[in-house]
């Protein structure tokens, strides 16, 4: 076979593009493919078996749609574009998601799209049930809450709630984040598919969770209603209000749903009942509400009966799967258990290491310091003892230089009284002196006056007795040769020796005046020497007092 007939029988293809919540697929599919063909093929890829729930989307013409499994792919109208894209979603919502959703698979689509819807502001949470719903979806992303890892800011860059809640509350993302926390923090030991179920059972107790709104009249000229169908019935709801309907007519009262063109007709299994007609604004409309109510209407069906052996199988397999995960789950939370307190014994021991090798060092350090205290104690006790022998030296150097300024004071003492008295025998003798030297004077000038006499009677005699030796001895005159003096042999008269004496006693009377008055001022001269040196000595002796005084 050439390789030119194997091109040929090489089926055509076209591309198209599976959009999930979380993720992008691509496949290639045959021209003659159904849109069972290529949503089975896209299940294969997800691993999902509960396939009832989901459906192919696709937009055409501003309006949201869904690809019909029953026709082929190319022969819907479906956007031309390549690939072609397809939105995998959630087409019908289960009553009870713990009991129905049977495969993690299905229930974790679930969640991103319920998640998803509430943060569009498609289904209307309050702004406390959306923190919960938040610390619910960052339980299933993060798993436990660790304080030292998750620290403050690690929630800045998720979408955890509506900008409407956002804006109603004015408070910071940090404000916000701290909210979410508080309630993060509780959910520990949760398990990721647990978490998500959580979220899932809080979220379909919500209003408007699993409803498909779309505008209605109930008469050709009007749109002033709102038909929502969902997975227990069909409700009327007002323009203004989607939360409380007017009408509801739940899947088991209803007999019979007729479409013809824009209009649809809802039958009461009461025959009695009005029966409630309603118009909408296209013929598509009124095709996708009709196929929703057939779908939803099936399933409500189907709940109601015994489950098929692919049902029950499933279940089974979810008992033992949730069972299995259940005992996974409790020994991973023994083991995570057992290696938190590992890791706090761990930390304990290591603080208590730790503390040991401080206090060791601390004790190390104290023992190092005592041993500087205790030589320097050392030092200080020897310099200590230096200091008090130096002290004791000092004290008895002082005491004797006190002894000796006391000695030296009653010396000074004594020498100044003994001066005092020296001064005062001084001043007494002085005084003896000075009537002394008068007495002396007078004596003196009373021998003066006796020796002037005395010459003056000597003159007078020597003139008589000359005047008498010329009378009587005339002829002495003519031989000069001879003079009294040498004639002392010669026969003179009595008072001629008398003469002679008195004038032998009159020089001898001088010489001794004249040595008096020598020994005098000699004795002046020292007595006054004497009179300087008691001054000085005094003096002396008033510095030393003073000096004695600054000792003491």
């Amino acid at each position: 076979m050439s390789i030119r007939g194997l091109k040929k029988k090489q089926p055509k293809t076209f591309k198209v593009r599976i959009i999930t919540v979380d993720a992008e697929m691509e496949f290639s599919c045959e021209m003659k493919w159904k849109g069972k063909d290529l949503f089975d093929l896209v299940c294969r890829a997800l691993g999902l078996r509960e396939t009832w729930f989901f459906g192919l989307q696709y937009t055409i013409k501003g309006m949201c749609t869904w690809l019909k499994m029953d026709k082929k792919v190319l022969d819907q109208e479906i956007p031309k574009e390549d690939p072609i894209s397809f939105h995998f979603l959630a087409k019908f919502y289960p009553e009870k998601v713990e009991e129905e959703l049977l495969q993690e698979i299905t229930q974790h689509l679930f969640f991103l799209q319920v998640k998803k819807q509430i943060l569009d502001e498609e289904i209307y949470c309050s702004p406390e049930a959306t923190v919960l719903l938040a610390s619910y979806a960052v339980q299933a992303k993060y798993g436990d809450y660790d304080p030292n890892f998750h620290e403050p800011g690690f929630l800045a860059h998720d979408e955890l709630l509506p900008k409407r809640v956002l804006r109603q509350y004015q408070l910071t993302a940090e404000m916000w984040e701290e909210k979410i926390t508080a309630w993060y923090a509780e959910h520990r030991g949760i398990a990721r598919d647990e978490a998500e179920m959580n979220y899932l059972k809080i979220a379909q107790d919500l209003e408007m969770y699993g409803v498909n709104y779309f505008p209605i009249a109930q008469n050709k000229n009007h749109t002033d209603l709102l038909l929502g169908v969902d997975a227990k019935g069909i409700h009327i709801y007002s323009i203004n209000n989607r939360f409380s309907p007017n009408k509801s007519f739940e899947w088991s009262s209803i007999r019979n749903i007729s479409c013809s063109e824009k209009e649809l007709t809802i039958k009461p299994l009461d025959k009695k009942a009005e029966v409630f007609k309603f118009f909408s604004s296209q013929l598509k409309v009124n095709k996708l509400i009709f196929q929703l109510c057939i779908g939803n209407h099936d399933l409500f069906m189907r709940r109601r009966k015994v489950d098929s052996i692919e049902i029950q199988q499933m279940k089974a397999q979810a008992r033992e799967e949730k069972a299995r995960k259940k005992m996974e789950n409790q020994r991973l939370a023994r083991e995570k258990q057992l290696r938190e307190e590992a890791e706090r014994a761990k930390e304990e021991l290591e603080r208590r290491l730790f503390q040991l090798e401080d206090e060791a060092r601390q004790a190390n350090e104290a023992l190092l310091r005592s041993q500087e205290a205790a030589e320097l104690l050392a030092e200080k006790a020897q310099i200590a003892e230096e200091e008090a022998k130096l002290l004791a030296q000092n004290a008895a150097e002082a005491e004797q230089e006190r002894q000796r300024l006391e000695i030296t004071a009653l010396k000074s003492k004594e020498e100044k009284r003994l001066m005092e008295q020296k001064m005062r025998e001084a001043e007494l003798i002085a005084v003896k002196l000075v009537k002394e030297s008068d007495r002396r004077a007078k004596e003196a000038e009373h021998l003066k006056q006796d020796l002037h006499e005395a010459r003056e009677a000597e003159r007078k005699a020597k003139q008589k007795l000359l005047d008498i030796t010329r009378l009587n001895y005339p002829h002495m005159a003519k031989y000069p040769q001879y003079s009294p003096g040498d004639s002392r042999d010669a026969n003179f008269d009595k008072g001629s020796i008398k003469l002679d004496l008195k004038d032998i006693d009159l020089k001898r009377l001088s010489f001794e005046i004249e040595r008096e008055r020598l020994d005098y001022l000699e004795n002046s001269r020292k007595f006054e020497d004497r009179l300087k040196e008691l001054k000085s000595e005094i003096h002396a002796l008033k510095l030393e007092e003073k000096q004695a005084g600054l000792y003491s």
